[in-house]
């Protein structure tokens, strides 16, 4: 794969560097790198059709891509910025979620209603497991225990045992939920519901639903309110929503549910991951096709990058 603004060598030869942010172009099939503490687009790379679903191995090594329309999940050698082969992936993956023992990749295939479990380091798929219809987000608990698919039609949160790669139970949500994210101590998990405009907390013990936020955005019709990208904070003080075509990320206190405030960004913000230190929380705005940067301290918009077309994930590398 060519690079298209600097030698990878340059990249990281620097110290100046903060961290990179890798942002996935599903309309260029391309990644864009941005230095978190400049703050300036540093590079660009080809990677497969479609990227969409972005995340790094646990030691930072690799990061896996979702190749949506190449139906695969490509490694790429973050040391040179290179492919270096693809994982067996099933149809069309979206969005995939990593073990915490740093091997089992588990991969939503939305047109076959699987979950695909690959080990990365011996490149098989030791797993396929039937879930609901249109899978997409996908999350691992803390400790290992749990993984989590969003299926969008049949609007539910499907609860596979990660010691046996079994579906063991279901928690219906709202409508089309597109992202889920556990809580850092794992007792909760955060899911959106795009066409629902809902945010559902789930008690993970018991696996039902214990609050629902809704949003409400004066001057917003509520049809583009559409929840998907969900952030929360290590201190457990906040947590962020992307809210779709609503062009708002959604500032929610993680303690009480309330809603404190709406960021405006982008237009169509998808996905959202934080900085090194989550003094910086950044999304991706696909129809605008640009990067918001927030200072999640004063909780506003510092700078607007601008990407490749149709930005859909980001990951960021210390």
């Amino acid at each position: 794969m060519k690079s298209l603004v600097l030698p990878a060598m340059m990249l990281f030869a620097s110290p100046a560097l903060a961290g990179v942010a890798y942002v996935s172009n599903e309309k260029d099939d391309t990644l864009t790198l941005i230095d978190t503490g400049s703050l300036e687009v540093i590079e660009t790379i080809e990677v497969g059709m479609r990227p969409r679903g972005i995340i790094f191995s646990n030691d930072y090594k690799y990061l896996y891509i979702c190749a949506s329309d190449s139906d695969a999940v490509q490694v790429l050698d973050v040391s040179t910025n290179r492919i270096i082969h693809n994982l067996p992936s099933g149809e069309d993956p979206e969005q995939f979620a990593l073990h915490p023992n740093n091997h089992h990749l588990y991969i939503a295939n939305e047109d076959d209603a699987v979950v695909t479990v690959v080990d990365t380091e011996k490149r098989d798929v030791i797993a396929q497991i039937d879930v609901g219809v249109e899978p997409e987000g996908m999350a691992a608990s803390p400790d290992g225990k749990w993984v989590i698919n969003t299926s969008e039609t049949t609007n539910m949160l499907h609860w596979i045992d990660a010691s046996n790669q079994q579906l063991v139970d279901n928690t219906l949500v709202d409508q089309r939920p597109r992202h889920v994210e556990f809580s850092k101590d794992g007792k909760t998990v955060w899911a959106s519901s795009e066409i629902g405009g809902t945010v559902s907390i789930v008690d993970v013990d018991s696996k039902s639903i214990t609050k629902v936020i809704n949003f409400k955005i004066p001057g917003v019709h509520r049809d583009k309110i559409q929840p998907v990208g969900v952030k929360l904070t290590d201190n457990g003080k906040y947590a962020f929503v992307a809210l779709g075509p609503a062009n708002h990320v959604a500032v929610v206190d993680a303690k009480t549910y309330e809603v404190l405030d709406y960021l405006l960004v982008g237009r169509r913000v998808w996905q959202l991951a934080f900085a090194n230190d989550q003094s910086l929380l950044f999304t991706t705005n696909g129809v605008s096709g640009d990067v918001s940067v927030i200072d999640t301290d004063k909780l506003k918009v510092i700078k607007t990058l601008k990407v490749g077309r149709y930005p859909w994930g980001v990951a960021v590398k210390p």
